[in-house]
């Protein structure tokens, strides 16, 4: 069968995997609901960074938001956003929709192969059954599921798509070989074939829960250190001449995947009658983290005779890590709700946030470096490429000469740094 690709959703995860299908066959179809950004791509703009503009119009792919142009297709990929609601309960309503769009359009002998992270059973319990019926076809008979999970990390130019070491699934021994088939014609890392589509869901729904415990105990190490007067950067670096000793760093926990797939897991466990204590703790301790830099940034303050309200505070960061302008699930805004019980209202800059997405999503209104000034404090939150090029001089210039400056990530040379401002990082 002569494979006819579509990618269901164009963001972080999924306009990569289209470009790179579309360089191996021909009319793949990249799909998006939002005719706007689809416009844009056309255009060669991709405002999440993740391809240049030069790979976007060199390309043979077909950019689309008409859902009739996905009837030719029998071979879909589903990279659509798996969030969490506000009672941090999975929401699967991109899944669902997608999956129903697809519904519309299928054809006998297709497979879907859903790349979004979900918890075990997804796929084929709830995916596949919105697909028959919206389609009338026979689940596992006139179609067939795969499920390959996303490795993409935003912003990380060297481990790219091709890199990585692709996890292929399929509900059989044909439909696997189907998907693998596919999938090594893009991976030049090479696929691993899973045994089963929900030993591929659980393996990628860990790799982030893994992540998440390991930054959750850096954390409350770091909370211990700062108890104890001493430097976590410090500790760490001596920690790490240990051959097994394990490379990870405090900070703020967010984005869309390690700040929100542990609770895919663990909403299944607790379906299932199990309550999952180490997971729920490390993302209590990872979600406290911002309430404990305010709080901490309060005390610095006192410490430095500081005024308390009204302080002038400038954040500088606001996306959920450096060097991406992605706003989802950022934890910065968690600083800025806990320094408003105090009385103050920060001041906040990002290098590479959208200032109407920040907004919209926040309500927070990002204002240009040139308003920066005579600051009481400053908190670097999100380490850009963009600040840490800047001369110090320049970095500090907003900051009164006795001020604060909180570091979250450690990233800064104290030495460097003039005596008189006090210092303090994670």
């Amino acid at each position: 069968m002569n494979d006819r690709i579509a990618v269901i959703g164009l963001g972080y995860v999924g306009l990569p995997v289209a470009l790179a299908f579309a360089k191996k066959f021909p009319n793949t179809i990249g799909f998006d609901i939002n005719i706007a950004k689809v416009e844009q791509l056309k255009q060669g703009i991709d405002v999440t960074g993740e391809v240049n503009a030069e790979d976007l119009t060199s390309s043979q792919i077909q950019l689309t938001s008409n859902l009739t142009e996905l009837e030719a297709s029998n071979f879909f990929v589903v990279a659509v956003p798996t969030p969490i609601d506000k009672n941090r309960r999975p929401d699967l309503t991109p899944l669902q929709k997608a999956s129903a769009t697809i519904g519309k359009v299928l054809k006998p002998g297709a497979t879907i192969v859903y790349e979004s992270t979900v918890y075990p059973g997804v796929t084929e319990d709830i995916c596949g059954s919105i697909l028959a019926q919206v389609s009338g076809l026979r689940q596992s008979i006139d179609f067939k599921l795969g499920y390959s999970p996303e490795r993409i990390n935003p912003g990380d130019k060297a481990h790219t798509l091709e890199k990585i070491v692709k996890v292929v699934s399929g509900e059989d021994k044909e439909t696997l070989e189907r998907v693998a088939r596919v999938y090594e014609t893009i991976i030049e890392a090479g696929v691993y074939r899973a045994p089963s589509i929900k030993v591929a869901e659980a393996a990628k729904v860990i790799e982030n829960t893994q992540r998440d415990l390991n930054i959750a105990l850096m954390n409350e190490l770091a909370v211990i250190c700062d108890k104890l007067g001493i430097r976590t950067r410090d500790v760490l670096a001596a920690a790490n001449t240990k051959w097994n000793f394990l490379r990870f760093t405090p900070g703020l926990v967010g984005g869309h995947c390690i700040g929100v797939d542990p609770y895919y897991l663990t909403t299944k466990a607790e379906e299932l009658g199990y309550r999952p204590e180490v997971i729920l703790a490390g993302r209590r301790i990872n979600d406290s983290m911002g309430s404990y830099l305010a709080q901490r940034l309060v005390k610095l303050l006192v410490q430095a005779n500081k005024p308390i309200h009204n302080a002038k505070v400038g954040i500088l960061g606001l996306t959920f890590k450096e060097n991406v302008p992605d706003l989802r699930n950022s934890r910065v805004p968690d600083i800025v709700a806990e320094l408003q019980q105090f009385g103050i209202s920060p001041l906040i800059h990002d290098a590479l946030a959208n200032s109407e997405e920040a907004q919209a999503e926040y309500g927070i209104q990002l204002i240009d470096w040139h308003e920066l000034s005579d600051l009481d404090a400053m908190i670097l939150a999100v380490p850009h490429k963009a600040y840490l090029e800047m001369p110090s001089q320049q970095l500090l210039d907003s900051l009164r000469p006795d001020g604060v400056l909180m570091d979250v990530k450690s990233v800064l040379d104290s030495a460097t740094l003039p005596k008189t401002i006090h210092y303090w990082s994670l």
